[in-house]
């Protein structure tokens, strides 16, 4: 794990190519630089084909020199293409011209990281507001079995709207699963947003961008990321044992961050959905939140050379914390001296001044907090955790854990699934004396609605029925020798009543198995048939002449002996007429008309030789009695 961060922050030391200027692909000139990361450095471009800006991540040549990376890059980047979502920054295009590169929606509101560099706090209210819009784009990624692997503040972009889309997504896993990150396969991601279980290099889910999204949340609250410890591998062993303790300034956010931040992810929430359903019932439990401050790219878009700019020369050192700490003190003294508040000199006085206060002021809140605890009655009180959203099973631990118990005062039908905690009381967050009850509702799922009938009915005719009652149709097909095709022969679940939005599986025909045809090539022809009957085929005969088989026996059917036809349906058998000759008749004697009449209703043909009207035949060839196949010439001498 070390060495994946190691990498990372060497990524960030080495000088780039200044791409400014440049064209790729033949169609992105890259114009401002945005910033750099662990992939690759930011430009605004101009997409001269549709005439717009976009954002273009070139990636560092370290990584578009490594085939494994390249191989996941791609993998990654279509992926990435299919999600569309608005709280996802949309992928517009990629591709390995001359460099490998991502060309990406431009969002002008600049990012959660430029805001808080900027001095801004969120309160609880825009926190939740925030937190909602980062789960819900992160749930529709989960859905389609993308994990991020880096949610940070850099990642997350505002439009000029306020709207957050959570960004690079497919990138972290490409460097997790790449030749460059060995022997630590899957650990990746900024050192102080990582989740615990992003050390052990066992398979991720979406609970460890939770986790990242709680650090997120405690961090544009307080300003700090909580768990820190003194490098990369003492904040995941910290990680690993301690539950994230969410500040005060939380508020009713607070307990959505605690659970998120559990370091089992198995006590986390489930899902991206369960967290949602926790943020919004926080959410509502605080005030209306104000509109975020978005700081804007500080980029004049307008320029008509923006590329005269350059790119900033890279760090020669790697990038620490006290380094960022560092800048961030150096860019906030340089803010206040451009606006001619106060002389950089006096900064570090001021802020000496500031100290003692707010430690003071910090004291004796906590004091005065400690005093009102000590004069309950009772004993100390502990806060009731969010149970809204999680499971009675994970409900019931979760009270223990902090000395209370748990009562499920009704269960109720609801658009949550059977066993969903969908109120509680007292609220999250309200103070409890240990031992008392949390009383909580819980989900029987959706109430039942009556069932459209379904058998006997055509599948489409069906399907439509109860997708228009609200539930959700799957067709699973069976053999049927008594209902014809596409008749529905049974549906589950066969009660009359089932909660509205449930599956329903419509069995439907595929009409009568096919049964194996047996041989009756030489059976007599009524042999042959009865056999055929017995297995309830239609039996077609038709004759033909054989000189090999015996009159009356089968010469060969239809469809061949082993193939599979379905009852019902016709076979042939091709019965034989014998052999195909005829005895010649004599008609020596005969006048010329009679002999020819004659032969000719044998099946022969006739030539005549010395023909005149009403002559008598002398002789014949080949001679009466003789046997000739059926069609051949008997020449008659007259």
């Amino acid at each position: 794990m070390l060495r994946v961060w190691l990498m990372m922050e060497m990524m960030l030391m080495m000088n780039p190519v200044d791409f400014a200027g440049q064209t790729l692909a033949g169609r992105y000139r890259l114009l401002h630089p945005l910033g750099a990361g662990s992939g690759g450095r930011a430009f605004v471009a101009h997409d001269t084909q549709l005439g717009r800006k976009v954002a273009v991540k070139v990636l560092h040549e370290g990584l578009a020199s490594d085939p494994g990376f390249l191989d996941r890059f791609r993998a990654e980047a279509r992926a990435v293409a299919s999600l569309h979502h608005p709280n996802i920054v949309t992928l517009h295009d990629w591709g390995e011209d001359p460099v490998a590169f991502m060309v990406f929606e431009l969002l002008q509101g600049g990012s959660l990281a430029g805001m808080l560099r900027a001095g801004h706090r969120l309160t609880a209210a825009q926190a939740s507001h925030l937190g909602s819009q980062v789960v819900a784009g992160l749930e529709h990624a989960h859905e389609r079995g993308l994990v991020h692997r880096d949610v940070k503040p850099a990642n997350l972009l505002f439009d000029d709207r306020g709207t957050v889309k959570i960004a690079d997504f497919g990138l972290a896993r490409a460097l997790a699963e790449s030749g460059a990150t060995e022997p630590v396969e899957g650990v990746v991601g900024t050192a102080r947003y990582l989740a615990p279980e992003q050390a052990t290099g066992e398979t991720l889910d979406g609970r460890a961008d939770l986790y990242s999204l709680a650090l997120v949340l405690v961090e544009a609250v307080v300003g700090d990321v909580p768990l820190r410890g003194d490098g990369p591998l003492a904040t995941l062993s910290l990680r690993a044992s301690t539950p994230i303790e969410a500040p005060v300034e939380l508020g009713a956010l607070g307990v959505v961050v605690e659970r998120a931040g559990l370091p089992s992810p198995l006590e986390r929430y489930p899902d991206a959905p369960a967290m949602g359903r926790a943020i919004t019932a926080a959410a509502a439990m605080l005030p209306e939140p104000e509109p975020l401050p978005v700081v804007g790219l500080g980029i004049d878009l307008t320029e008509p050379e923006p590329t005269e700019m350059g790119i900033p020369v890279a760090r020669s050192e790697p990038l620490t914390q006290a380094t960022t700490e560092a800048v961030e003190a150096v860019e906030a003294v340089e803010a206040v001296e451009s606006e001619g508040e106060v002389a950089p000199e006096d900064v570090p006085r001021r802020r000496r001044l500031l100290i003692p206060w707010v430690v003071g002021l910090a004291a004796g809140a906590a004091l005065v907090a400690a005093a009102w605890a000590l004069g309950q009655a009772g004993g100390p009180l502990v806060h009731a955790p969010n149970l809204v959203g999680g499971t009675e099973e994970i409900a019931s631990t979760s009270v223990a854990g902090v000395g209370l118990s748990l009562d499920v005062e009704d269960r109720v039908y609801s658009a949550d699934p059977p066993g969903t905690i969908v109120r509680q009381s007292p609220a999250p967050g309200d103070g409890l004396r240990r031992g008392q009850k949390v009383g909580v509702v819980v989900s029987r799922g959706a109430e039942p609605v009556d069932l459209p009938p379904a058998t006997g009915r055509p599948e489409a005719e069906a399907r439509e029925a109860l997708e228009a009652a609200g539930f959700e149709v799957s067709v699973e097909q069976r053999f049927d020798d008594a209902a014809p095709v596409g008749e529905v022969i049974l549906q589950e679940p066969s009660a009359r009543r089932a909660p509205q939005g449930s599956s329903v599986t419509l069995v439907v025909s595929k009409g009568p198995e096919p049964v194996v045809l047996p041989n009756v090539i030489g059976r007599t022809a009524d042999e042959a048939e009865a056999t055929l009957s017995d297995l309830r085929f239609d039996v077609l005969r038709t004759e033909e002449f054989s000189d090999t088989v015996e009159k009356g026996r089968v010469i060969r059917q239809d469809p061949v002996a082993g193939a599979e036809a379905v009852p019902s349906s016709e076979v042939t058998i091709v019965i034989s007429k014998g052999p195909n000759r005829v005895t010649i008749p004599d008609v020596r004697g005969l006048t010329v008309e009679d002999a020819t009449n004659k032969i000719e209703a044998a099946g022969l043909e006739v030539d005549v030789v010395g023909y005149k009207p009403g002559g008598r035949v002398k002789s014949q060839d080949p001679e009466g009695g003789l046997m000739l196949e059926r069609g051949r010439t008997v020449t008659l001498f007259v």
